[in-house]
Order: structure tokens, then sequence, then C-alpha cells
């Protein structure tokens, strides 16, 4: 109880750290020459239940998104250009009615567990930075006795600074809840914090290898993650700039019998623009994995070409690959070699058309094995997608995969290995401008060949009424 309220003591603080930076940068006196807006943050197209009917922008509404290709956030398709800064402040209502409830094949009766949250978006512009802040938090109330009543909390806040040639991005990323943020309220506005839709603020764009590495559904209990990171891009000409960054995360549980890590990241790139759509680059990656009251650690670097393409208000594709090496403390499974080398991966696509759009991603590399394993080697796929089906319905489909299997230097021995999975649709419709109705069903299942391990197949339906005010303008 202690280690968590320490915890939400610092996340609340680097939050109000990144407002009161910016606050000062705005106080700052501006050159002449430097009287444009910054560019807003990225936008990400919110999930089901909270999308308003002009969610997809037109390339004439939207920049290009500047992020750079190896840095820690993930392409977009383009940033809305947005002059003023505002607030939304929302109300949600989630009910989920589970076979098994949370108990990981438990059981075979079925459980409601409901989700009562409030919700804000905020966007605050100056002259040469910008800070966009979404959080969702409130009570769970189930009648599974295995998850009881609580709370969830989830924030994501970004503050941008800009300068001639250099790009400062600061982001935090915060979630406690009662399962592994994998799949999680999946196809629903409790997937992601803040208001989502049109008015959504955009995430702060951690995913792939940056992300908690929560993808099995077996850690026992509510757990709360934290990201911090700081980045910064420096532009050697109008083609090509060097990005340097690091990022510190944590991963605890309130019930015992998990894994609990601290992972440290430092990262440097080089980024060159073959084209007005193409992108190359070369990165490398540093990872430091610790676990609390187990003598082991692992440092992994990763090595990677990369490339990108994007086409404002169409298309951002990220592809990286490259050797991974990988050091253990202490030699694991009874061998005696403390060094593994293999391959890494990632790959990310979003694509926009007229009355939807697609997102797909793809990990393969060392994680920190989402409570269960002391480091894991992931796969893991995500998709989803979102139509209008007609003026006033619109649609939803979502599906994840993950297989982590233990990560280990002794290869004649077998590794325990999880998959898991959860796929599902969902349809949405809204009730005048600023509420919104919607229904849904994903399926989630896990598979083990570790000895002890438990198969199960939850079968999940929600129903949700979400509801946000106006936008209120700060200036």
């Amino acid at each position: 109880m202690k280690n968590r309220l320490t915890l939400l003591k610092v996340s609340i603080l680097a939050a109000a750290w990144l407002a009161f930076a910016g606050t000062g940068l705005a106080q700052d006196q501006q050159s002449p020459q430097d009287e444009s807006k910054p560019k807003p943050a990225a936008k990400a197209y919110g999930p089901i239940g909270v999308e308003e009917e002009n969610q997809n922008q037109t390339p004439e509404t939207l920049q290009p998104d500047d992020r750079p290709l190896t840095g820690f956030q993930q392409g977009t398709v383009g940033i809305p250009v947005e002059k003023h800064s505002y607030w939304v402040p929302g109300v949600s209502y989630y009910n989920f009615i589970q076979s098994n409830g949370t108990s990981q094949g438990g059981g075979n009766d079925w459980n409601s567990t409901s989700f009562l949250a409030g919700n804000v978006s905020l966007l605050e512009n100056w002259s040469r930075s910008q800070l966009a802040v979404n959080y969702s938090g409130g009570g769970n109330f189930s009648t599974d006795s295995a998850v009881g009543n609580g709370w969830f909390q989830q924030l994501g806040a970004t503050q941008t600074v800009n300068w001639q040639r250099v790009k400062l991005t600061l982001l935090d990323q915060f979630a406690y809840l009662p399962q592994s943020q994998f799949g999680f309220a999946a196809g629903t506005g409790l997937a992601q914090p803040g208001i989502g839709g049109s008015l959504g603020v955009g995430s702060t764009g951690l995913g792939g290898q940056f992300d908690s590495g929560q993808s099995i559904f077996t850690a026992v209990g509510p757990r709360y993650t934290n990201t911090f990171g700081t980045q910064l891009n420096y532009l050697l000409t109008p083609r090509s700039s060097v990005t340097i960054g690091g990022l510190m995360g944590i991963q605890r549980f309130t019930q015992s019998g998990n894994i609990e890590s601290n992972n440290y990241i430092g990262s440097a790139g080089y980024n060159y623009q073959l084209t007005h759509e193409d992108t190359i680059g070369l990165q490398y990656h540093f990872s430091s994995f610790h676990y609390l009251g187990n003598a082991q650690a692992i440092g992994d670097h990763t090595i990677q070409a990369a490339y990108g393409k994007k086409i404002t208000g169409r298309l951002a594709l990220q592809l990286a690959g490259g050797p991974e090496i990988t050091h253990y403390r202490i030699p694991v499974g009874g061998g005696t070699k403390a060094q593994h080398v293999s391959g890494s991966g990632t790959a990310t696509l979003s694509y926009a058309f007229a009355r939807g759009n697609v997102s797909l991603g793809y990990l393969h590399g060392l994680t920190s094995g989402s409570g269960v394993f002391v480091g894991a080697t992931t796969d893991q796929v995500t998709v989803s997608g979102s139509r209008k089906l007609s003026r006033v319905w619109s649609g939803d489909a979502h599906g994840g995969f993950a297989h982590n299997r233990q990560a280990a230097t002794a290869q004649v021995l077998a590794n325990p290995s999880y998959n898991t999975e959860y796929a599902g649709g969902a349809v949405a419709r809204p009730f005048g401008r600023n509420a919104t109705f919607s229904l849904g069903y994903t399926a989630y299942r896990e598979t083990s060949d570790n000895a002890g391990g438990v198969s199960f197949t939850t079968h999940q339906i929600s129903v949700g009424l979400s509801w946000h005010s106006r936008p209120f303008v700060l200036r």
C-alpha cells in the first residue's frame, strides 16, 4: 500500500511539473519570427463508443506528423490543426458481463462488473510549447468475489517544446487497473484515458517495446504501471536529424505471487528523409530490467534499421528490425552461458479512409515478463479498425495475440510459455451531440504449456453510455 501511494504521488507530481514547465515557457519573451502556433499533439483515433461523426479528418484539416522515426512515439496519419487551448470533462458508465469473471477459468458462472468513470482531456497551446493531458478514473463494482470493488486510474500527459532546430518531448503514462492492460475494456472508451473521439487530444504514442510488457492474463490482482520519458530531436539538415531519449518504467502488484520489475531504456537514432513521404533510420536501444526481491538482472542491446512512410490523412507505416544481444547477471535454466543473441523487430501501420480507419502493430523481442516471468521473449500482434455503418451507427473490430516464452540461455531446456488472445467487435451510436451508447462483445483466451498452468476462455458482453460537455475554451 505504501508503494502504491508513493507511485501515485510521483505520477501526480510529474503531471503537475509538466504543466508548470509549459506555463513557464509561455511566459518567456518570444521573437517576432516565432509567432506561429506549435504543432498540436498527434491525433489518435479513439475507440468505439466515443467517436464523433466527423472524426476522420481530411488531408486539408491535417498537418504532417513530425514525430521522428527513431523516437519512442508511434507515428500517426497527421495532426489536426487546432488553434485554441481547451479542456473537456465527461463521465461514462460501462457494464461488463463475463463468463468466469476474471478468475481465469475458475468457474462457469456469469458475473457483472461495472465501471463508473470521470474523464477529462486538456490541450494547452503556447507559442513554442504544448501540453496535452488525458485522464480517466473512478470505481469498479463487481459481483465476482475474486474481483470485488475497487478503483482504477489512467493518465497520459505529453509536453512538447519547439525551438528552431530542437524539439523536446516529455511524457508520462500511468495506469492502475484490476487486470492486464492487454485487451482491457477492448472496444470501449475505457481502453484509453480521456474523452477520446474528435475532442481527444491524442495519446502519448508509447507502444511496442516501450510499453509495460503486460500481455499475460494470469498475473493476479490489481496492478499499476508508470512510464516516464524524455526525448530530444535535433535537426542537422532539412533532411536529417538525431534523436536521443530515456525512459523509466515500473510494474507493481497489490497482491503477492507476482514478479515486480523496474525497466530503464536509453535510445539513440539517426533519421534521414529520402522523399516527402519516405524516411530511413538507424537506432540503438539499451534496456535494463531489474526485479524486486530477485537477484537476476537483464541487459538488452538492440540495433535496428528503420523505415517509415507517411501520407498525411491516409497512411503511417513504421518498420524496424535487427540483432538483439541479451546479457543475464545470473545464467538462466541451469546453463553457464550468460549471453544470448537473437533478433528483434517492430511494425506499426495506421491507414485512414473516407469512413473509417485500420491500425496494426507487431512486436518481437525481450520484455519484462508481465509479472509472470523474469524476462520473456514476446511476439505480440494487435489489430483494430472502425467504420461508419450508417448516418448514426459506427462499428468497431479489435483483436490481439501475444506469445510469451520465458527468457533462457540454456537452449536444451523447454521454456514455459503462455499464449493470450482477445477478439471482438462493437457498435455505437450518438445521442445528441454529447452522449454515445455502445454495445460490444469480446472473447479472451489463454493457454499455457507451463506445469500447473491454467487454460481458459472468457466471454464478455459490454454495454456503455458516455457523455462529455462542450469544450471549455481557455484562449
